[in-house]
């Protein structure tokens, strides 16, 4: 038999898209359109439906980049069509292939009710199931023109990513908005020829199964007339039912469905229309859940349901009901989506329990997962953060965008620093956007790396990033997919109903140790410094707000703020997600990112300003507040309390100027060489006489970088940037003085079009050199590295995560090893040889760095350089353009414990207030490696005390917690102060390796 199969398939392919689908909507007649265009921001539903409308044109332009255009539309339902179901159809100028990435519209009813949304795959809105004859027929619809900013040439640079250079020409242009007569059965057909079209495209190219479908498909297109499709629709169905009916075989793979859009709450559009998308998305999906019995929708990000309560309580109150029913299903119990990397341990537990707090008060339940789909890699603290806060499974799919190596594993254990271990899974269909396309499904199945022990996966099916969600062709592909010969099973399944089945079904799954490193996007660690730095300094900022106004409370009886830490908390959560703190918006975004942040900083500081002038009292002794359980450097006052500010210790600081024009710092602790360049020649620790720096390879050298990856241009540092860079050693000035006892040298440079003014300081008694940098900086496609040498033979790196540190290896045997040249760290990172002698590097904002040992005979030099600030031109043309101010201290002589308490210092300053008494601390703790994290009141307004503990050095410890007050008992609580079954009680202490405890102290 001659082969047919190309004729076959593109029959079926040009029937389908030119005859057939063209058919779905069989008669249409025009609306009767009226517009308003709004003049600045948008304006509440109820004042949108009582503008004044002007008659618009279908074929006519509308909306500028960012605007609203309100649209009225009326229509009469012809009598012919008595008894058929009518649609609307609406194509305000969509593109298909940028869902969520171009103009959107909401839908309402006259009287207010929103019906849902239009987007490029979704244009039509229900008038009738059985249309009446006459039937009036009006629509009000929230029309948004955002710009297509991911072209199908992307990562050009655009002044559109702001409303302030944003073009006011009109971008779009409707092409019509109609009534239309919907064919069902020609719909079902579609739908048909789509699934087998698809299915035996991933079939034996030979094999039977393909060779009857491609026979069913002919024989099904022999039965249609195209020029009488809907009357001869059934026909061609009745011909593809046998091949429909096949069941599928008994080992095929089973996929569990869940709908989703996976909404970004801030990316290539500002937070405003991430509110509005949040408003269209959902309601199409509970309008989806009332038509489709069987279809259920999960949405994670408790930040986005209380948006819409707020701003669109209209559409919240269907969300209400539809989770009410089991059929809309909170997910993740995050605040957002958040980045895992960067944000600290405490901010992570916040995410935790506000997104938890959220959902149990708004629809009593909590969720049982972590549902972080997009984020660009994932902390190893996260195994016991997840555990600690009662989560029972982990979601993920990013780590299938790897540019190296790939994944071992879909489903597995993932082991945390500390040992914890969270049952994870990664969808082998490598998406969070499935459509249940034939590729898709038989992806999944293929490449499911259990396929030995385990038969299902899991598939988030919907248009996602700027949202859309599942629409009514895909849950018709699932349903013909639920057992269907040649394909993978598919069901709309709850995740935690697949989580259970998949883990009761991997009796023993594979076991991932440490960080899940996304090889790609490293560049997201460096990205806007100013968003990440009031981010950065906001936590801390907050952490110690809770810790005075907790002290405040319990020793003065001050108002605990639970309401204004709960918003400011919420602000910064905010903005930990995953597009926001990794740099990776357009400019509109980290503008108000920046105005922000910095309120809130600020809103903060208040708190913590208001709590010590009441513990302070009225007086004129100068107090020094201490807010971290390291206490200060020099010894001198109660860690988390305040005392009187000591007087000067020891001798101070030298200077000495040297005969080739450069600098010695010395303070009995450290001696430090400066070149007549500022870059450090020598740092000797004195006490042991190492020198820390090789000879000739001077350190606090910043180096430029060309940096122009091949995509993702905010988003990528790729590893042909080290292929030029340029050292900085030039010096406008250079000027030294001692300033208090601290000697103290300034070093201003100029490059290219920017500055840099570094001021170096050494305290007294002090092992850290203090580099303080501000930076004006105007380049494009630059990073700007600073370089430390190191004379050591450092086999590893230690570089702080949430609540302890990460060892990474510094050969690279390994291509796995040989992908992460760019890598994370939080308050410091450490380099130390065998016998414990290292140096560290902390700092106040920052987080990427890159690790090189290299051998010249017998020299082995181990140099780190942190990364500074980067100047990528998408999706903001002027990223980090102008004035930052960057801390780092050079701790020299140092090892974990020294590095973790030099980061928490830098991070966490003391602050001198003038007052009458001093304040003793609310609680301590004794025991080797033990910090405290957080002290504050309990989130239930109870007024019990937590405090929350952990083991810092990657070592088992004991010790005991001193409280400094009246209480009645101490327990341990969960993460997010839940009550344990068997909890831990008292005072003493007996961490392992990285363990984080949560005590909750109860008072009278």
């Amino acid at each position: 038999m001659h082969d047919q199969t190309s004729l076959t398939v593109g029959r079926v392919k040009r029937v389908l898209n030119e005859r057939v689908r063209p058919a779905i909507h069989s008669a249409r007649v025009p609306l009767e359109i009226a517009a308003h265009a709004l003049p600045g921001e948008p304006i509440p539903p109820a004042e949108g439906l009582a503008l004044e409308f002007a008659p618009f044109e279908a074929g006519s332009p509308w909306g500028p980049a960012w605007g609203t255009t309100w649209f009225r539309v009326r229509g009469t339902v012809p009598a012919e069509w008595a008894g058929k179901r009518v649609e609307a159809i609406i194509d305000l100028g969509f593109d298909v292939t940028m869902t969520g990435f171009q103009c959107e519209a909401l839908a309402y009813r006259p009287d207010g009710t929103p019906v849902k949304s239009l987007n490029p795959r979704n244009q039509w809105l229900p008038v009738s199931d059985a249309a009446v004859a006459g039937q009036s027929v009006e629509f009000y619809l929230e029309g948004a023109s955002n710009p297509v900013l991911l072209d199908h040439h992307p990562f050009l640079p655009t002044r559109e990513g702001d409303i302030r250079t944003s073009s006011p020409e009109p971008l779009y242009r409707v092409r019509h908005m109609d009534l239309a007569v919907f064919e069902p059965e020609v719909f079902e057909l579609a739908l048909d020829l789509d699934v087998l079209l698809e299915l035996q495209a991933e079939l034996p190219e030979t094999g039977p199964r393909r060779m009857r479908i491609l026979q069913a498909l002919d024989d099904a297109l022999d039965a249609l007339d195209l020029q009488r499709i809907v009357e001869t629709a059934s026909d061609a169905r009745a011909r593809l039912a046998d091949v429909l009916a096949a069941p599928a075989e008994t080992s095929a793979h089973r996929i569990a469905a869940i709908g989703h859009a996976h909404i970004d709450s801030a990316w290539l559009w500002p937070v405003r229309e991430t509110i509005r998308k949040v408003a269209r998305t959902t309601a199409s999906m509970t309008a989806l859940i009332d038509e489709q019995p069987d279809f259920l929708y999960g949405m994670s990000s408790a930040q986005q349901y209380a948006w819409i309560k707020e701003h669109r309580p209209e559409v919240f109150e269907r969300v209400r009901d539809a989770v009410k029913a089991g059929r809309f299903l909170p997910l993740g119990g995050m605040w957002v989506e958040s980045d895992t990397v960067m944000p600290t341990g405490e901010s992570l537990v916040r995410q935790f329990s506000h997104g938890q707090r959220f959902f149990e008060r708004e629809f009593g339940l909590r969720s049982n997962g972590v549902w972080l789909p997009d984020s660009f890699g994932y902390s190893p603290a996260l195994p016991q953060l997840m555990r600690r806060a009662g989560f029972e499974w982990f979601f993920t799919q990013k780590i299938s965008w790897n540019q190296r190596n790939v994944f071992p594993h879909h489903s597995f254990l993932w082991e945390g620093i500390d040992g914890s271990r969270m049952f994870t899974h990664f969808p082998p269909m490598d998406t969070y956007n499935a459509q249940l396309s034939g590729m898709e499904v038989a992806k999944a199945a293929r490449q499911f790396q259990e396929n030995r022990v385990a038969s299902m996966s899991l598939a988030p099916v919907g248009w996602g990033d700027g949202g859309g969600g599942t629409t009514r062709e895909m849950t018709g592909r699932a349903a013909r997919l639920t057992s269907l010969e040649g394909s993978a099973q598919v069901e709309w399944k709850h995740p935690d109903a697949f989580f259970a089945d998949a883990r009761a079904e991997l009796t023993d799954p594979a076991v991932w140790v440490g960080e899940l490193y996304l090889e790609l996007h490293r560049g997201t660690l460096t990205s806007q410094h100013a968003t990440k730095a009031l981010h950065r300094w906001a936590e801390h900022a907050l952490i110690e707000a809770e810790l005075w106004a907790a002290t405040a409370s319990v020793r003065s009886g001050a108002a605990y703020p639970h309401d204004e830490l709960d918003r400011l908390w919420q602000i910064v959560l905010l903005h930990e997600f995953h597009d926001i703190l990794p740099g990776t918006s357009i400019a509109w975004v980290h503008r108000e990112a920046v105005e922000v942040l910095s309120r809130a900083l600020e809103d903060a500081e208040a708190i913590s300003d208001a709590a010590r002038r009441t513990l302070a009292g009225e007086g004129d002794v100068l107090l020094r507040f201490v807010p971290s359980s390291v206490g200060t450097a020099d010894g001198r006052g109660p860690a988390l309390g305040a005392a009187r500010m000591p007087d000067a210790a020891g001798a101070p600081s030298e200077l000495t100027a040297l005969p080739d024009g450069g600098m010695r710092l010395a303070n009995g602790v450290v001696s430090v060489v400066l070149s007549p360049e500022g870059l450090i020649t020598s740092a000797i620790d004195e006490a042991t006489g190492r020198e820390t720096i090789p000879t000739g390879r001077p350190a606090n050298l910043f180096q430029l970088h060309q940096d122009f990856p091949n995509l993702w241009d905010a988003w990528d540092i790729d590893r042909h940037y080290l292929g030029r860079v340029d050292d900085l050693t030039a010096v406008s000035s250079l000027t030294a003085s001692v300033v208090e006892g601290v000697a103290t040298v300034v070093v201003k440079r100029a490059f290219s079009q920017s500055t840099i003014e570094q001021t170096i300081l050494l305290q007294p008694g002090s092992r850290t050199v203090v580099l303080r940098n501000d930076i004006d900086w105007n380049e494009t496609e630059k990073l700007l590295k600073l370089a430390f040498p190191l004379d050591l033979f450092a086999r590893e790196t230690l570089a702080e995560t949430q609540f302890g540190f990460q060892r990474r290896v510094t050969h690279v045997n390994t291509s796995w090893e040989a992908a992460k040249f760019e890598t994370s760290m939080h308050r410091f990172v450490l380099a130390q040889e065998d016998d414990g002698f290292g140096a560290a590097l902390v700092n106040d904002s920052i987080y990427g760095y890159d690790t090189v040992r290299e051998v010249d005979g017998d020299d082995v030099t181990t140099t780190i350089r942190l990364s500074l600030l980067r100047a990528p031109r998408f999706p903001d043309p002027e990223t980090d353009h102008g004035s930052h101010q960057i801390e780092i201290g050079f701790v020299i002589g140092a090892d974990a414990e020294i590095a973790t308490a030099e980061g928490i210092r830098l991070g966490s300053p003391a602050t001198l207030v003038r007052g009458a008494q001093e304040v003793e601390p609310l609680v301590t703790v004794a025991g080797a490696g033990i910090v405290i994290s957080s002290v504050k009141l309990a989130d239930d307004r109870s007024g019990d005390v937590i405090v929350r503990v952990y083991e810092s050095l990657g070592r088992r410890t004991t010790g005991a917690l001193q409280v400094g007050f009246e209480h009645t008992g101490i327990r341990e609580v969960s993460l997010i102060e839940d009550d344990l079954d068997a909890p831990r009680t008292g005072a003493d202490l007996s961490l392992r390796p990285f363990e984080i405890r949560t005590l909750r102290i109860a008072r009278d």
